[in-house]
C-alpha cells in the first residue's frame, strides 16, 4: 500500500476523529460528534467533514471502530467472540458503500468474563491489535493489558490472542460522583489535585476495598471539617477509585509481566501511579497511535483478502 491514502476513524460514544493518511503519516485531522451526540445520520456526518479530502484525493476508503459498529451507530457489526486473534477480528468486519465510499467498521469483542459474566468491548480491541502490530514482542508468552476509560478493560492476551477481558466502571462511576453527588460540593481551599490523588491511592491501600463507600465519602467529610478543596477532593475521589479497580484487577489476573496501559497518556499515568504503588511495572503507549495501527491492519488485511480473492 505504498503511498496509499485511507480514511481512519475511531468513533466513540462521545467524539469522533478521522485521520487523512498515507501509510503511516497522518496529513489532516478531523472531529465530530460522538454516536451519542448525533443530531443528524452518520452519513451526513462524514460527508460534512470531508468534502475537500475528496476533492483533492478522490474517493478513499474509509475505516471505522468504536460505538459507531454498535446497535445505536452507523451499520451494527457483530462481536467477535473470544479468543480472537487479529485475523478472525477483521474477518468480522462490516462493509459497505456509502456515496461512493467503501466503509468498513471493526467489529467488537465479546467473552465470558473471569467472574463468568458476558463481557463486551468496541473500540479497545482495535487499539490491542494495534500495539501488537507496532510491538511484536507484546503478542509472545501472557500479557495483561489495562486500557482506562468510562469503562476500563482489563485484557489478557496470550500469543497474540484476546482471550478474555473484564470491564471496570470506574470512569463512569467517577464522573457520575463529580457531576451529580454532593462529595465535591463543600470545598474550600486546601491540597492541591496531586497531593489529593496520592492520598485518595493512599487511603484505598490502608482501608482496603470492603471500604470503597466509606473512603469515598471522605471526599466530602474531609472539606468540611479539614478545609480540602473542591479539586483536591475529586483528585481524591479519582485515587480511590483507581486503586480499586487496580486491586481488583491484580487480585483476578495477577501479572508476571508489566501491564501494558494503552490510552490517552495523562490517564494512563495515573493509572501506573496506582499500579506501581503495587510493585507493578508498567510499559505505556499513546491510544491514539495504537488505534491507527489497528485500523491499517484492518485495512490492509482487507487488501490482501481481496488480491487473494482475485486471483
Amino acid at each position: 500500500m505504498s503511498n496509499a491514502r485511507f480514511i481512519a476513524g475511531d468513533w466513540g460514544t462521545t467524539r469522533l476523529r478521522l485521520m487523512l493518511c498515507a501509510d503511516d503519516s497522518v496529513l489532516d485531522v478531523r472531529t465530530g460528534p460522538g454516536i451519542g451526540a448525533l443530531s443528524q445520520p452518520p452519513a451526513q456526518v462524514i460527508r460534512a467533514l470531508i468534502p475537500t479530502w475528496i476533492e483533492a484525493h478522490g474517493p478513499l476508503p474509509l475505516v471505522l471502530c468504536g460505538m459507531v459498529g454498535s446497535r445505536n451507530g452507523w451499520v451494527e457489526t457483530p462481536y467477535a467472540p473470544c479468543p480472537s486473534d487479529a485475523a478472525s477480528w477483521c474477518a468480522g468486519q462490516a462493509h459497505f458503500e456509502s456515496d461512493g465510499l467503501m466503509i468498513r467498521i471493526a467489529a467488537g469483542l465479546s467473552c465470558t468474563n473471569r467472574l463468568s459474566a458476558p463481557d463486551v468491548m468496541r473500540g479497545e480491541e482495535t487499539q490491542i491489535f494495534g500495539s501488537l502490530a507496532i510491538q511484536p514482542e507484546l503478542a509472545r508468552g501472557r500479557r495483561l493489558f489495562c486500557l482506562p476509560g468510562t469503562h476500563t478493560k482489563w485484557v489478557c492476551v496470550e500469543d497474540g490472542k484476546i482471550g478474555e477481558f473484564l470491564t471496570a466502571l470506574t470512569g463512569e462511576l467517577f464522573a457520575l460522583l463529580r457531576d451529580h453527588s454532593m462529595l465535591a460540593r463543600a470545598g474550600a481551599a486546601g491540597g492541591t489535585p496531586g497531593e489529593g490523588f496520592a492520598e485518595g491511592l493512599a487511603r484505598h491501600a490502608s482501608l482496603g476495598a470492603a471500604d470503597l463507600t466509606h473512603a469515598l465519602f471522605e471526599a466530602r467529610s474531609r472539606q468540611l471539617i479539614l478545609g480540602a478543596s473542591k479539586e483536591w477532593a475529586l483528585a481524591w475521589l479519582s485515587g480511590v477509585l483507581i486503586a480499586s479497580d487496580v486491586h481488583g484487577a491484580l487480585g483476578l489476573f495477577g501479572s508476571s509481566a508489566p501491564v501494558v496501559l494503552i490510552g490517552d497518556p495523562a490517564l494512563t499515568e495515573l493509572y501506573a501511579q496506582a499500579l506501581m504503588r503495587q510493585d507493578t511495572d508498567v510499559l505505556c503507549l499513546d491510544g491514539g497511535e495504537c488505534a491507527l495501527a489497528g485500523l491499517r491492519s484492518l485495512l490492509d488485511h482487507s487488501s490482501r483478502a481481496q488480491a487473494h480473492a482475485a486471483t
